[in-house]
């Protein structure tokens, strides 16, 4: 099994693809299974914007805008955003530690599957009899009242997808602790490292409530249970506090590993160490600790009492202060520092004022006295918009630029890269800076159309100007992508010139073992210190011998491909049953549905038993092995 690339078959490629237990081809999984999403939610976007663009439209119906709107949120939120994360979490995080592969290899190659068929059966609700329509929060009155299978789709697809969110989550807290390399302190630990620990505890906690919501609502509809249900004794404010004690971490969970990127990139392009390093360290805990503590404030107007108003006004108002430490960390960092320009440090440099202005709004509707004013209006729309748009994607935008010669061993364009960065973030502010306006002069969210004469003609034709000049620039991206894999011009070690952490330290392509011996640790920016003072050369911490590597396996493909066959046989077994809620009891019944059931979860229990009983123990890399990839390495670099 050499490193050196081979050609391969495109079959073989993908038998590769679907076995594979390595981190970093798992990260491209993410990084194409995300981008196909965020692709998808950007269209359901656009139909959005083209159906709000004049008054009394009649380009969507309200019935299918509904499901518009909720597959854009639900698609954007869980299938395009937190994927795309993993992808440059699993790129960098075990380089970053000096780790040969994640904890669980088995397990990260299950989550990533999980989220892959857990997004498709979503989706396929489309093709299906309709997608949900509840809004992407689903809330329980709305979920229960639904016709057709849309909420059915909608929760035993996030049920799959999030196992496998939950399952990734786990590994990364269990990687980060026990495998940093020798030397590698808690206090050593690169930013992009402490926002994935922090992030992942925080989906280990926060995931839990909505896996027990889901399942309170596949009960109520599907087998006859009243969690929900007022008329039979049911409260559907249960369902709002389970969503949003996940709902709110899960702001958190996006935005942390987001600032993780931004601290790499601030760092590397002013060739400075960041500023603050502890501070930042701790505000990141302190931010994961604070978002358990503020859900309730999506819910100031069901009626929670002054009290408990007033709580969590208060805790929102908090939360602002460790963010707040960070910004101005980051601009110390960048204060003094030899900047350069590139496209990554671009989307960084933009993401202050976008976030800053996303968190300031947040702050006002923390008050709760303003909240009875601004909720449910545009305003709300425009402010999560500048918080995941503004926070989120562009870190997303400026991980994808910094770390794909990592991945990929080839460099995006820097030109097409910055024609699209000015598109999307002119765009972007084109867009949802006017909402605010909207919100403030009365416009309701959620709805489909809106009367002439109202105010609203110019400001909702401007959003949706700006949302063309987004698309725009997604498309900019994609073909600078296409351009780049086409030319496939290859880089060497350390591309940027200036990479201060351990995976720039690593020859590109990186190693199937990553490292060739585990490196010795001597303090922050590890690879910064070792090319001041040992021209780049990374100290050993071990004499170079056979080290243990784990073997692929097609298992984890099969469970999860059990569980997206059992998801059909449960969503249509309650087809026509009278214990079923009105809207899946009216349906016609489906005799082989029980079937579909039993064979998928004999599938999934198959593999399982197979797992347990088979000892996979992997296979040993030799040192000759070894040597032979660094002799052509240094012949390469010759």
């Amino acid at each position: 099994m050499a490193t050196t690339a081979k050609k391969k078959g495109f079959g073989s490629v993908i038998w590769e693809y679907m076995t594979t237990v390595d981190h970093k081809k798992i990260a491209i999984l993410y990084l194409i299974a995300g981008g196909f999403f965020f692709v998808l939610g950007g269209i359901e976007a656009m139909l959005i914007r083209i159906q709000l663009a004049v008054p009394n439209n009649d380009f969507l119906s309200g019935g299918l805008f509904n499901e518009v709107i909720t597959m854009h949120g639900t698609t954007m939120i869980f299938l395009a955003a937190m994927p795309l994360l993993f992808a440059f979490m699993n790129a960098t995080v075990p380089l970053q530690i000096g780790a040969r592969d994640v904890a669980f290899p088995f397990l990260n190659s299950l989550g990533v599957w999980l989220f892959i068929l857990g997004g498709i059966f979503i989706n396929l609700s489309w093709f299906l009899g309709g997608a949900p329509d509840a809004g992407w929060t689903s809330y329980a009155s709305l979920s229960i009242d639904s016709p057709g299978h849309g909420i059915d789709f909608y929760a035993v697809g996030l049920q799959i997808t999030g196992a496998g969110t939950l399952i990734s989550g786990i590994n990364f807290v269990t990687t980060i602790i026990n495998m940093r390399a020798p030397g590698m302190t808690y206090m050593r630990m690169p930013l992009m490292t402490w926002t994935t620990l922090v992030a992942s505890v925080l989906i280990v906690f926060a995931f839990p409530p909505l896996t027990i919501g889901l399942f309170l609502l596949i009960f109520d509809r599907m087998f006859g249970s009243s969690f929900f249900l007022v008329e039979t004794g049911g409260n559907t404010i249960i369902w709002e506090h389970l969503f949003w004690i996940f709902g709110h971490p899960e702001v958190y969970i996006l935005i942390l590993p987001a600032f993780g990127i931004f601290s790499e990139v601030f760092s590397t392009f002013s060739r400075k160490r960041l500023f603050g390093y502890s501070a930042m360290v701790f505000s990141t805990v302190l931010i994961g600790f604070f978002g358990f503590m503020v859900w309730a404030h999506h819910m100031f107007t069901v009626g929670l009492g002054p009290t408990a108003n007033a709580i969590f006004a208060l805790a929102t108002m908090a939360i602002a202060v460790p963010t707040g430490v960070k910004i101005f960390n980051w601009i110390l960092t960048v204060w003094g520092g030899s900047i350069e320009f590139t496209t990554p440090m671009l989307y960084a440099l933009a993401f202050i004022p976008s976030f800053v202005m996303g968190g300031v709004t947040g702050v006002m509707q923390g008050a709760a006295p303003a909240d009875y004013q601004y909720h449910d209006s545009y305003f709300i729309v425009a402010h999560f918009h500048y918080v995941i748009v503004g926070g989120v994607v562009f870190g997303l935008l400026a991980g994808l630029h910094y770390y794909w010669p990592l991945m990929f061993s080839t460099m995006l364009s820097e030109k097409l890269g910055k024609i699209t960065f000015v598109l999307f973030v002119a765009g972007f502010h084109v867009t949802f800076l006017i909402q605010h306006f909207l919100g403030l002069w009365g416009m309701p969210r959620r709805v489909f159309t809106y009367l002439d004469g109202q105010g609203y003609n110019t400001a909702n034709m401007i959003s949706t100007i700006g949302a063309f000049m987004m698309a725009l620039a997604v498309i900019i991206l994609v073909i600078n992508i296409i351009i780049t894999v086409a030319k496939n011009k290859q880089v060497g070690r350390d591309p940027w010139g200036d990479g201060r952490s351990l995976e720039w330290s690593l020859p590109i392509p990186v190693p199937y073992y990553n490292f060739a011996q585990i490196p010795l640790v001597r303090g922050m920016d590890a690879f910064w210190i070792e090319k001041e003072a040992n021209d780049g050369k990374m100290m050993p911490a071990e004499s170079l011998d056979d080290f243990h590597m784990p073997n692929n396996s097609i298992l984890p493909f099969i469970i999860s491909l059990g569980l997206f066959i059992a998801g059909f046989g449960a969503l249509y077994f309650a087809s026509g049953k009278e214990w079923a809620v009105s809207a899946v009891s009216d349906l016609p019944q489906h005799p082989w549905a029980v079937w579909v059931l039993i064979i998928g979860l004999a599938i999934t229990a198959g593999a399982m038993i197979t797992r347990s009983l088979k000892d996979d123990l992997g296979y040993y890399v030799t040192k000759e092995e070894v040597l032979r990839d660094l002799e052509e390495e240094e012949r390469g670099a010759k």
